[in-house]
């Protein structure tokens, strides 16, 4: 797994200017990207799946 392809929830956040309360209830409500669980229990999201998520964020132009 290289380290490049992948944030952990900390470098996510930062990116996206969000609290860690933010992220959770995003994901508690089916709304946050999605993520792979490391067996010691911490999680990663694909640079790919962030790249998605910011696509689903975006509005047509009005």
């Amino acid at each position: 797994m290289a380290t490049t392809n992948w944030l952990t929830v900390a470098e996510f956040c930062a990116e996206m200017k969000i609290s860690r309360r933010t992220f959770q209830q995003w994901r508690a409500t089916g709304r946050g990207p999605s993520c792979l669980k490391l067996p010691n229990g911490d999680l990663r999201i694909r640079r790919s799946e962030y790249e998605r998520f910011l696509d689903t964020c975006e509005e047509a132009a009005a």
